[in-house]
């Protein structure tokens, strides 16, 4: 008995483990494009000084000082898409999300999941998957972690051109 728990003990620690790494091992894959933002990054950009009377910019200044990672993944080539879907599958069931939005229109299929902290917007990390995203039939998949307000994100997609950004929106709103 005391094998069987220590051994189920270090399965449960080893998945959550390799759960949490699982998006990273896109980061060097052939036939996808991967951006990395991380921490340290958005420190940086939090000390550029902006015009006072821009709210906009002034809004987006204030959320990248609350954010820690941003991963994107994009991919036109089959094999991988079909690799990011089934890792971010098992990577929802592992990480505790929580589905916020699902579309499915004119062959687009689009999942806004997320991990809430305190309060209805609350977000300590939101992770979207597209499939069909252009007319270059494009998968995207995006992680973004930290401790942000759901209704600041449309002016982190604006000012970072981040693929899937208007579906993001749309998310945002609708939640409101």
């Amino acid at each position: 008995m005391k094998k069987f728990i220590i051994t189920s003990l270090l399965l449960l620690i080893a998945s959550s483990f390799f759960a949490q790494a699982s998006l990273d091992r896109f980061n060097d894959q052939d036939n996808i494009t991967a951006v990395v933002v991380n921490k340290k990054m958005f420190d940086l950009m939090s000390k550029v000084k902006v015009d006072a009377s821009d709210n906009e910019t002034q809004q987006y200044m204030n959320l990248i000082k609350k954010l820690d990672n941003l991963k994107v993944f994009t991919t036109t080539n089959t094999k991988a898409a079909a690799d990011m879907k089934l890792t971010a599958d098992k990577y929802v069931k592992t990480a505790g999300l929580e589905e916020l939005m699902r579309v499915n229109e004119n062959g687009k299929n689009i999942r806004i999941l997320v991990k809430s902290t305190t309060g209805d917007t609350n977000i300590k990390e939101l992770l979207m998957f597209i499939e069909g995203a252009n007319q270059a039939n494009e998968t995207v998949l995006m992680s973004l972690t930290g401790d942000f307000d759901l209704n600041e994100i449309s002016v982190l997609t604006d000012k970072m051109k981040i693929p899937g950004g208007d579906d993001l929106k749309k998310a945002t709103k609708s939640r409101k």
